[in-house]
């Protein structure tokens, strides 16, 4: 009989693996959408395509209504899911799984810090007397967990398992300072009472939580709830996602045997976000046009600052705060690795994609035509460039190994 203790490390590993295979798997299907919107966007249905993502939508319950076209629905509706998921395995990791430690946590919350500022110092130093350009700081601090563990997949056999575990720990360490990020520098004008039925709501699911509810059920209602609440708060809506899973309990009663509540929602979850809602995402806002891509485009400040931030910040800022964390003893390098593995993944970790396209929507969805465009190049550009280098830097570093 294995004690509680080895049933507990066998289901983290077992979910780690579930985790790795899935985001993998859906970070190969991310890069086909991507591709199949670039070749929409570029043939006779191009119209067809904008128009289908432009359609307006509106659900109306008396004098409560919410109208948005198709495109924001998505943004703002169907990457909530994908937060909520993102909070559920941030709280998952950070309680029970391999970030409880902190001598396991130390060097990915390091390397994650250092990845987020160099990139967005970089991209202000190139758009600095440009206020409303300013606004996009963030847009290359972020890093795309299933694209950057599909082209670890691409790789192929004899990548270490700590190695896929350090991306896997920056990448979600690197989700909680885009979440924070969003909730700070990217909320729109603030209706108090708005903030304070959403306040209500969160203080219902600490309720919840406190009283032992195991069911899912009343969290999900509060929680969409809570999602009208923020959105009509002026706060960013898919913030009311991280809000839910901090409240899904993680522990089992006494009485219950098997997975937690939270494992359950996270499992069930897990296929329909990789599967469904990052690709539809993907395929929604990765459409450019490629006849209005020019030098200028890319020399551009904002498309060039985004570029230089994702291929040369992240790797620049993950693989000089690894050397100072290892130089003054606050971490070790993950075991079976070595800096030029790491300097590898810091590559992988330039893959912006998704918390990219999701920022710059938000930096520049009140600009009008100012910098239409421009982003996206930028994030296809940067995203691709540090993608292919970090796979030719690991194929190179294991076939000599």
């Amino acid at each position: 009989m294995l004690s509680h203790t080895e049933e507990l490390i066998q289901r983290t590993f077992a979910s780690l693996q579930d985790f790795l295979r899935l985001e993998a798997a859906g970070g190969l299907l991310l890069m086909g959408t991507a591709v199949l919107a670039m070749l929409v966007a570029n043939s006779p249905l191009a119209g067809a395509y904008d128009a289908l993502f432009n359609l307006p939508l509106e659900i109306r319950a008396g004098p409560l209504h919410v109208a948005k076209p198709l495109l924001l629905w998505i943004n703002d509706g169907l990457m909530a899911v994908f937060f909520l998921l993102v909070g559920l395995e941030l709280k998952r990791e950070l309680l029970q799984g391999h970030l409880s430690s902190r001598r396991d946590a130390s060097l990915p919350a390091i390397a994650a810090i250092g990845g987020m500022a160099a990139p967005a110092a970089i991209y202000a130093w190139l758009n600095w007397d440009d206020p409303a350009a300013m606004r996009g700081w963030a847009i290359p601090s972020a890093t795309d967990i299933a694209f950057a563990l599909g082209v670890l997949l691409l790789v192929g056999k004899g990548v270490p398992a700590t190695l896929k575990a350090f991306l896997l720990s920056v990448a979600i360490f690197d989700d909680l300072g885009a979440i924070i990020i969003i909730a700070i520098f990217y909320a729109a004008e603030l209706s108090l009472v708005a903030l304070s039925i959403a306040a209500g709501l969160t203080i219902l699911l600490a309720i919840l939580n406190r009283s032992g509810v195991t069911h899912s059920a009343p969290y999900l209602i509060v929680g969409a709830l809570l999602w009208i609440a923020v959105l009509k708060s002026g706060v960013h809506a898919t913030l009311a996602g991280v809000l839910l899973a901090m409240f899904i309990p993680l522990r089992v009663s006494a009485r219950q045997d098997g997975e937690s509540p939270l494992h359950r929602l996270e499992h069930a979850l897990h296929p329909w976000v990789a599967f469904g809602v990052l690709p539809l995402f993907a395929f929604a806002n990765a459409g450019v046009p490629m006849s209005s891509i020019s030098a200028a485009q890319l020399l551009h400040p904002v498309s060039l600052g985004i570029i230089a931030g994702l291929f040369v910040g992240k790797q620049l800022g993950i693989m000089a705060a690894c050397w100072l964390a290892a130089r003054f003893g606050l971490a070790a390098l993950p075991r079976d690795t070595g800096w030029g593995l790491l300097y590898g993944v810091s590559l992988l970790c330039g893959i912006g994609f998704t918390m990219s396209f999701f920022i710059a929507s938000l930096a520049f969805e009140a600009s009008g035509g100012d910098y239409q465009g421009l982003e996206r190049i930028g994030i296809l550009a940067g995203s691709l460039i540090a993608g292919a280098a970090g796979y030719l830097v690991l194929r190179l570093q294991l076939r000599t190994r």
